[in-house]
């Protein structure tokens, strides 16, 4: 009798730390269905980028996901380390947020495909593997719709004519795409007027390479120049200013003007020294790409080639999706970047720099 009562007992024991353990692998699995998306940057200090993480981490916090932001340096090495490490730890989605050689990076984009991990792009698309989707404002149209009001000022400042003269053109680095479709927007509007001679500068998305090629450049050509065109004003318009105003010469007579406003370029739009520029919407790129890895993962479809995506209200809105140019596979959804000051105020809530204008301030 006494035997049969310690053999319940030891049952009942095992029964207990057989439900134990079930409820820890239970608490485990809970844990690790909490969805992961890795992103990469390039440059947590230029603006343009805390505009990525801060769409991508209020998306995330608002879907009750996890988003492990990590610095590539702009390094594509780097870069495909970062992503080596997001396979290993078995994440759910990748956004590639900016690198500078798009095609050395593409070995990393394949593992991703093999290990079946979707992937956004933004900014920049890289140039091979297959990219579910690509979100960026058209640069090549925004870079002629800037080119377009560079030439008005030119007009405007000249008796309504475009006189014979120089434009000088600071671009960013050469080899990136994000330069390479710059040029082709800026050139597609310039080449018309075959009296304006280029004279072409790297700044590299540098303000002081930006400064020191403006600057060699005005002296080269002085009373020539009739306009400064910047690829992208919200990191290199500021040491381009500079350069102009080390020459006792007036910013505001240059009609500088080029895509992406930041919040450098936004100031400078109101001090006058900037005539305009296209504003990139990174912000809303970032979280539009968080959502779209978020449907992935619960089996909800995702804009497709051919679509055409419309959000009432939003400064992006209507946008267009088309078979991605650069990738071997997948959609490049082109969103709208408006005109700042001409077709949106530089006060406008929806821009980004104004939304998070307590990360300029002082």
């Amino acid at each position: 009798m006494v035997k049969k009562k310690i053999a319940l007992v030891l049952i009942l024991m095992l029964m207990v730390v057989s439900f134990v353990g079930c409820a820890q692998k239970d608490g485990e699995d809970t844990e690790e269905k909490v969805m992961t998306i890795g992103m990469v940057i390039k440059d947590p200090t230029a603006p343009y980028e805390v505009a990525f993480a801060e769409g991508a981490k209020a998306k995330a916090e608002e879907l009750g996901i996890k988003i492990d932001i990590k610095d590539g340096q702009a390094d594509s090495l780097k870069i495909m380390e970062l992503m080596d490490n997001y396979i290993t730890q078995n994440i759910d989605g990748f956004i590639m947020a900016g690198a500078v050689d798009l095609r050395a990076i593409v070995p990393g984009v394949e593992k991703l495909n093999e290990a079946n991990i979707p992937i956004m792009a933004l900014d920049t698309s890289p140039e091979g593997g297959k990219v579910d989707l690509f979100i960026s404002f058209d640069i090549e149209q925004a870079s002629k719709k800037a080119t377009e009001a560079f030439v008005q000022g030119i007009k405007d400042r000249n008796g309504g004519e475009v006189p014979e003269g120089v434009v000088i053109e600071i671009t960013g680095a050469l080899e990136d795409m994000f330069t390479q479709t710059c040029n082709k927007g800026f050139m597609s509007v310039i080449s018309q007027y075959p009296q304006l001679e280029v004279a072409q500068g790297e700044g590299q998305w540098d303000n002081t390479i930006s400064h020191e090629r403006a600057s060699d450049l005005l002296t080269r050509y002085g009373e020539e120049v009739l306009g400064i065109y910047v690829h992208t004003p919200d990191i290199m318009a500021p040491g381009v200013v500079t350069a102009i105003e080390s020459h006792k010469l007036d910013p505001k007579d240059y009609g500088i003007t080029g895509i992406c406003i930041g919040p450098e370029g936004l100031e400078l739009i109101r001090q006058g020294k900037m005539l305009a520029a296209v504003e990139q919407p990174a912000y809303d790129s970032a979280a539009l790409a968080v959502q779209y890895l978020y449907d992935l993962k619960q089996g909800n479809p995702i804009p497709q080639i051919g679509d055409t995506v419309v959000q009432e209200g939003a400064s992006w809105s209507p946008a267009e999706v088309i078979k991605n140019p650069w990738a071997d596979e997948g959609g490049y959804m082109i969103l709208q970047g408006p005109l700042v000051p001409t077709e949106v105020d530089v006060d406008d809530e929806r821009l980004w720099e104004n939304k998070l204008s307590s990360f300029w301030k002082n």
